[in-house]
């Protein structure tokens, strides 16, 4: 089974969440004692590992797990938001966390 063995937090600092993204990929980084690579306004990897649109085009910020298998899978491309419609960190970080058991498991 694959593990996961890196973060990829791909973002601008122009994004008005660029810090709260930041502070997401460190987080689960740190939970699994693993590296953070951070990359700016790489959309070419985004296109071909992240999530795109209709179109095929990708957008920032997205978090991404690098596996020992060599894959790489999206963690986050959108933030959840609460009942008062701002960013939910908490809930962000358990939506990554399920997607790197559910990865792991496979």
């Amino acid at each position: 089974m694959p593990k996961v063995k890196k973060i990829i937090l791909v973002t601008a600092t122009h994004h008005p969440y660029h810090s709260l993204w930041k502070k997401l990929a460190e987080e689960v980084a740190n939970r699994h004692g693993i590296e953070l690579e951070i990359r700016y306004e790489d959309y070419v990897f985004l296109i071909e590992h992240g999530d795109t649109d209709e179109y095929g085009m990708a957008w920032v910020p997205q978090i991404l797990a690098e596996f020992d298998d060599g894959s790489i899978k999206v963690l986050l491309s959108q933030l959840p938001l609460n009942e008062a419609l701002q960013p939910d960190p908490e809930k962000a970080l358990e939506i990554m966390e399920e997607k790197i058991k559910q990865y792991e498991g496979q």
